[in-house]
């Protein structure tokens, strides 16, 4: 997921981080002047749903305006599937993988 707060407040024409932090109390939300430069300049780990509520609240954009999924990044980490090898009728071949805590296959 990319974190796209600052596009979305520059969208909305909020250019500093103190003044999305003044619009956020506005709204009810506080947030530490710590916690907003996190928010301001990377990509949170966590986030509250009632937090990124009153963000988008603020912002008048949706949760996927905020996060933007990154199908490619998830591709990157799938491991790399081994090269199937195939039988009679394309049928694959199940080869046992013996050692602990396996069984042989019945004969």
């Amino acid at each position: 997921m990319r974190w796209n707060l600052r596009m979305k407040a520059a969208e909305a024409g909020i250019w500093k981080s103190t003044e999305m932090r003044r619009r956020l109390a506005e709204a009810g939300l506080e947030i530490s002047a710590g916690k907003m430069s996190a928010l301001w300049t990377g990509t949170p780990t966590t986030i509250r749903l009632d937090d990124l509520d009153v963000i988008c609240s603020v912002l008048e954009c949706q949760p996927t305006d905020l996060l933007i999924h990154e199908p490619e990044k998830v591709a990157a980490r799938r491991p790399k599937k081994a090269a199937a090898t195939t039988g009679a009728g394309g049928v694959p071949v199940i080869t046992p993988r013996l050692g602990r805590h396996r069984s042989v296959p019945p004969a």
